[in-house]
């Protein structure tokens, strides 16, 4: 107590001029999110707070900002960190020279694999990162009863992690068919968190039906995917967060609700990016250049991305460049183009030594990929009749068409048909179980070969497409060999793999390999036909059985709208 006062006190007189801030960012201008106003001023910190903003300010140290703008440290309202294929570490070296300083991560792909286990991994390395990365709960371990996934996780599990400093509530609560249903296991999770934050998850939910999403007391959503939707959302009280993810691109479509009226209510995140995307586009620092870019104005644009976020989560010590909030700030060289060229993290400038000392945390969850090898019988699909259920997969979106249309027989089994952009995919049970499930998919444009993955939304068991039973048997057999990841095959020879062994998703590898890799095994995807920018994200969200309308999971083919499998879904 005695050095927390006294650091009060130290703060004090430095705000009042009494003694010398420890840091000085001075000759720039502040672009104040209160007034909109970009005026000249330096800011003084000390410690992890900004003491003072003002001209000609003296510092025991100074940071050169002339010709630069000072702005508050992004804040990524809603991630899955495991998306960007790197460890929490590596995510954070990769995002924070982009500016982004908070993010508020939903730890449930790991939580899928490894249950309470992959949670604290992650809690463990939010205390040991220059990012502040704040954890939500996940709240739908498994996300539904149609899947199998590594581990389940009730209320009362949740409860236990509750008290951590770096919880900040409940995640995403994908089940809102259970919610609308007062499924008493999801009720239970919503009453243990009631008071502090609930995360939504409400895609194509209008009406009364999300009225009655609402009355559960969840406050946020990264789903709406067209204008009139989102628009429905905020003015039910909804703080609609404009997602700008490696798939699903939401941004341009909802940007015209972004002004300086509205913007207290948004937020922006990324939820799922990839280091690739990362590395060539950005992150938040991406999201706010295009929102400007569609006419969004700069101070409803800023807002969102640090501001806004931060409030919608009860993070009230941060998002302005003001005295008495935390010193998370962006240092840019043009404002329009959101180009960052310093960052200030809890008060200490970004640098070659931020993150010299590697990784603290040792990775969890190898030797995750329980699956014994496979042949190529698995994937047989016996016909029945000419026609049959297929899923309809279009480029930068989650959202799957449920089609019916003719599928090729030869020999009593239905075949792929490259020449109707139709491949076959299959779902493998990655958690010691043995279950398959099996079924057809139009859209990734393959014309040969198979591909592999172990990241699959949000079970994470092992999804294959392909045009060859063998070539997909391969794929899986040298995934299982590499503890998880990607992998691309043609007349089978491997082309290219990405090994991801830290619970089948992240590599503990440096972001320039991890990208490297991910940039070859993309490739093979691309020369096998695949027209996906992100061709194995992309196939990820095939057996996320939560977005409509159809998907695929070790189970069978699930039609997400009803909840249920298809009827005679092949196992």
């Amino acid at each position: 107590m005695a050095a927390s006062i006294q650091g009060l006190g130290q703060r004090i007189a430095q705000g009042a001029g009494r003694c010398m801030p420890d840091l000085v960012l001075a000759g720039g201008r502040v672009f104040n999110l209160v007034t909109g106003d970009l005026a000249p001023a330096d800011v003084a910190i000390g410690g992890n707070t900004i003491v003072a903003v003002g001209p000609g300010l003296p510092g025991a140290a100074t940071l050169d900002c002339r010709n630069r703008i000072v702005v508050p440290g992004f804040v990524d309202a809603h991630l899955h960190v495991e998306s960007s294929l790197l460890t929490p570490w590596e995510f954070a070296r990769c995002v924070l020279p982009r500016g982004t300083t908070t993010a508020i991560c939903d730890p449930h792909e790991i939580a899928n694999v490894l249950g309470a286990r992959g949670i604290h991994y992650f809690l463990a390395c939010s205390q040991a990162l220059p990012l502040d990365l704040k954890v939500m709960l996940p709240s739908c371990v498994p996300a539904t009863r149609l899947e199998t996934s590594g581990a389940r996780l009730d209320a009362a599990d949740l409860m236990a992690l509750r008290g951590h400093p770096a919880v900040l509530g409940l995640a995403e609560m994908m089940n809102f068919p259970g919610v609308l249903a007062g499924d008493p296991e999801v009720l239970a999770k919503l009453q243990a968190f009631a008071g502090g934050h609930l995360d939504g998850h409400a895609p194509l939910l209008r009406g009364r039906r999300l009225d009655g999403y609402l009355a559960a007391g969840i406050r946020t959503c990264h789903e709406s995917t067209s204008l009139a939707e989102a628009a429905e959302k905020l003015v039910k009280g909804m703080v609609v967060l404009l997602r700008e993810g490696g798939v699903a691109k939401n941004l341009r479509a909802l940007a015209p609700l972004l002004n300086e009226r509205t913007s207290p209510f948004i937020g922006l995140c990324s939820d799922d990016r990839s280091v690739r995307d990362i590395l060539r586009e950005g992150h938040i620092d991406h999201a706010v250049r295009l929102a400007i870019a569609q006419g969004v104005p700069p101070l409803a644009a800023y807002r969102a991305a640090s501001w806004s976020a931060a409030n919608a989560f009860r993070l009230h010590d941060r998002g302005l460049v003001a005295p008495g909030w935390r010193a998370d700030l962006a240092i840019l060289d043009d404002l329009d183009e959101c180009r960052v060229s310093d960052v200030v993290a809890n008060g200490k400038p970004l640098g070659s030594d931020s993150f010299a000392e590697g990784d603290p945390v040792a990775p969890a969850g190898l030797g995750s990929v329980r699956l014994p090898a496979v042949d190529s019988a698995v994937f047989a699909i016996p016909a029945a009749g000419t026609t049959g259920p297929v899923i309809g997969v279009s480029e930068g979106s989650l959202i799957t068409e449920y089609l019916t249309l003719p599928i090729p027989h030869r020999d009593g089994q239905w075949r792929p048909d490259s020449m109707a952009d139709l491949q076959k995919a299959a779902v493998l049970c990655r958690h010691g179980v043995a279950s398959v499930g099996r079924g057809f998919v139009r859209g990734f444009n393959l014309s040969r070969g198979a591909l592999a993955s172990s990241v699959g939304h949000d079970s994470h068991n092992v999804t294959a497409l392909g045009m060859d039973d063998a070539d997909m048997a391969v794929a899986v057999n040298r995934l299982i060999a590499l503890g998880g990841g990607f992998v691309a095959v043609r007349d089978g020879r491997v082309l290219a793999e990405l090994a991801l062994p830290v619970a089948g998703l992240m590599s503990a590898r440096r972001y320039h390999e991890v990208d490297r890799d991910l940039e070859a095994v993309e490739a093979a995807a691309h020369d096998l036909g695949c027209r996906f920018a992100s061709p194995f994200l992309q196939l990820a969200f095939l057996a996320l059985p939560v977005i409509p309308h159809l998907k695929l999971t070790d189970k069978g083919l699930v039609d997400v709208d009803r909840q249920e499998l298809v009827s005679g879904s092949i196992r």
